[in-house]
This record gives C-alpha cells, structure tokens and sequence, in this order.
C-alpha cells in the first residue's frame, strides 16, 4: 500500500507542477500584457498632449513648454521625450545628457535600456502629420518600479503556490488513506488468514471489492471441504487396506507346510514394503501442505495435552520437559505438527531412560525444533540408515522403527532440514530447521 501512494504522490506532484507551471506562467504573461496595455494608453495620452503642444511660430514649429508636464523638467524622473521633425528635434529636459532609443516603426517596446543608467523603458514611437510636416513622437516612461513590483508579484506567488501545493498533497495523502483503508484492512486479513488466525475475510467491504471478497471465501471454503474430505477419504483407505494386509502378513507367518519357506519368506518381505509404502503414501497425502492457510499450532495450548498423551503411554517413570517459549504459535497447518511432534517425541520416549525434552526457538527468521532424550543414542556412521524408511536398529522396540520417514517427508514439505546429532543428556538428539513462512508486512 505504501508504493501505490507515493506512485499517486509522485503522479499528483508531477501533474501539480506541470499544471502550475503553466497556469502561473500563462497568468503572469497575461497579468504583464495588461498592464502595459494599460501604461501604453498613458504614454498615448502624453504623446497626443505633446502633439498638441507643438504650435506655429514665427520662425517655424515650436513647443509650448508651459503644457508639458513637471516630470519632464526634473533630470532622470522617469518620464521622457523626444519631438523629430525637418528641421530638428526637441528633448525632454530630464534626459539631461543622455539618449532615448530610437525605434524604426511605431508600436509599443518594452525592456529598452536607457543608456548609462538602470533605468528599463517602455517605450512609445507614433509617426504624426501637422502643419504639412511629418512628426516622429517618442515617449518613454521608467518600467523598473513595475517590474520590481511584478517581480515581488512573481515571489509571492511563488510561495502560496508552494503552500497550496504542500497542503493540496497533505489532504491528498489523507485522501488516498482513507481510500485505501478497506485494501490495508484485508491485507491484514490475508496475513492473519496465512497465520491460521482466521478462516475466511469479513464481507463487509466496499462494494467494489466485494466480488473479489466473495470469490476468495469461496475458494477458501471450497479448499478447506476438499482437504477434510481428502483426509477422511484417504483415513477410510487406510482402515480398509490395513486388516487385509494384516491378515495376509498372519498368513505368511504362520507354520503352514503346504507353503514352502522360501515363499513364505518372500511374500512377508513384499507385503511389508506394500504395508510401508501404504503407510509413507497416506501420510504425506494427509499433508496439508501450504493448501490451506488453516489453523495454526499453539504451542500453548496443543503441547500440554500431547505431553500427557505420551505420559499415559510411556509411563510415569519418564521426565518430559518442555522447554518452549511462552505465547509461540508455529505458522504450520496444526494436524501437521502433531503428525511430525507426535512422531519425534513418541520415538524419543521409546529410546529414553529417563528424560525427553522439546525445546522450540524462533530465531533469524527460522524456527528450530530439537528432541533430546537420554537413551542409548545412535552411533553417527548408522544415523544416515536411520533415516531410512522402516530401518530399526532394536527389533524388540515396538513399531515400525523410528518413524523418522514420515517426519522427513513432512520437513521437505515445509523447506526445512533435519539432522541427528549426540544430545547433551547422552541420548540422540533430533534437530529440525524451519523456514518462517510468515508473510512480511508489506
């Protein structure tokens, strides 16, 4: 959710900017023109007043000074002029000694520079006709102030620009929050439903994201009745294949002379391999894998009730010690962990004398499970044979060896590693690195 908003932060900045850039440009290019067309019809009504100033005299066209104004008498006021006709030219006496550009046609300039001064002119040119002469009227007036002006303008504008801009981002951040509220809410639902807190997502959502809501629980539901018939499907096999395997394995073991040995003996060994195979296969079909986000283990809650299990079955000469932290949930499907703990722990107590301890650790991303119990131990250059579907070193131990088949197939499932290595008790100890599957939060 953090990468769709800053995309739609950076989206609203760049548009904000390209969009003000132009508007404000536009604006003060607009703002700027009207207010020299608004000079210009100054500089006309001085231009005209200078036209009507120019009267006939004796000695040819001369120039009524009593109705120019004051501000061209005072040097450098600001306000200029410049009169050419045939036989000469007047000059504003605030120009003092200096010069007025002389533009080629009429029309209104803007930026002229006055010559050895910071002044910057907008300057007037009109052509005229009067007592039979041709008449060139220049007038100028000093444009510095309003630009200065117009420039505090520009800067002013620039920082409410800049204001509205971080503001119209804040309400736009609060905007999108609150927008994609309902999206946070079901991502924390989908982790909650990834970590076994949850079955199915709440359905009060946005009518836009109720089709997509619905299709998931649907799913989810759908999934969840396939495994459970799964599972009850494949127990009702096992049941069912496992009393005539029995019977079958009672028969080849009996003293019966109508068989020979040699027989005999082979269709043990074939019907134990299909026993073990049948076996192998329906444990890890009741695997649920990563298929179902399901209820997870509690270590809490699950682990007392299977440690009095084994105390019943095991007798109460045996110490089991529980060495997990308080409030640790496994993020793995429950009926999983108690296949693979139920095994691990029911072998260890077989082999124990004494004691058996399960200590469960959360660390680096990984979880680490280790069994240690008391017993005789398993030599390091036999533990590779051990792990081995069905091989047993002790045939006086009830079962079918140490099980630790059906807790490999488990273990790969998961993406882990499992190892078996001496116990600080004197026993074996069996160690099991698991990956943390949480889903990260995003």
């Amino acid at each position: 959710m953090r990468s769709i908003q800053a995309r739609l932060s950076l989206g609203l900045i760049s548009v904000l900017l390209i969009v003000g850039l132009v508007l404000a440009q536009t604006s003060l290019w607009l703002f700027e023109l009207g207010l020299q067309r608004y000079l210009e019809s100054g500089l006309r009504n001085d231009s005209e007043l200078l036209l009507v100033a120019l009267v006939k005299g004796p000695n040819g066209l001369q120039l009524d000074e009593h109705r120019l104004s004051p501000g061209y008498q005072r040097p450098y006021s600001g306000h200029y002029f410049r009169i050419d006709f045939e036989d000469g030219h007047w000059r504003s006496r605030s120009l003092w000694d200096l010069e007025l550009p002389q533009p080629d046609e009429d029309g209104l300039y803007a930026n002229l520079k006055l010559e050895k001064s910071a002044q910057s002119l907008l300057l007037l040119h009109k052509d005229y006709r009067k007592f039979g002469q041709q008449i060139s009227i220049t007038v100028a007036q000093d444009y510095s102030p309003v630009k200065a002006s117009f420039q505090r303008v520009q800067q002013i504008g620039l920082g409410l620009g800049l204001a509205a801009l971080v503001l119209i981002l804040i309400l736009q951040r609060v905007t999108v929050r609150r927008a994609l509220r309902p999206l946070d809410k079901a991502r924390e639902q989908l982790l909650q439903l990834q970590q076994g807190q949850r079955s199915q997502l709440d359905t009060q959502v946005p009518l836009e994201l109720e089709p997509l809501v619905a299709q998931i629980n649907h799913l989810l539901a759908h999934t969840e009745d396939s495994l459970k018939r799964s599972r009850n499907a494949l127990g009702n096999l096992g049941h069912a294949l496992k009393t005539p395997l029995a019977v079958l394995i009672s028969v080849a073991e009996g003293r019966r002379h109508d068989v020979p040995e040699p027989v005999r003996q082979t269709l043990r060994e074939q019907l134990q391999q299909i026993q073990h195979r049948l076996e192998r296969e329906l444990n890890r079909a009741r695997l649920s894998g990563d298929a179902l986000p399901g209820s997870h283990f509690d270590c809490d809650s699950e682990l007392p009730g299977l440690f009095s299990t084994l105390q019943m079955i095991h007798g109460e000469h045996l110490e089991l010690h529980n060495e997990v932290a308080p409030g640790l949930t496994l993020p793995w499907d429950r009926e999983d962990v108690l296949e693979l703990l139920g095994n691990l722990l029911d072998n260890a107590c077989k082999w124990a004398d004494s004691t058996v301890s399960l200590d469960i650790r959360h660390q680096d991303q990984r979880y680490l499970l280790l069994i240690n119990d008391d017993g005789p131990g398993i030599p390091e250059v036999r533990r590779n044979e051990v792990l081995g579907r069905g091989n047993r070193l002790d045939e006086q131990v009830d079962g079918h060896g140490l099980g630790l088949g059906i807790v490999k197939d488990i273990v790969a499932s998961w993406g882990g590693d499992l190892q078996l290595a001496d116990s600080p008790s004197g026993g074996l100890q069996i160690r099991i690195e698991l990956p943390d599957r949480n889903i990260p939060d995003a």
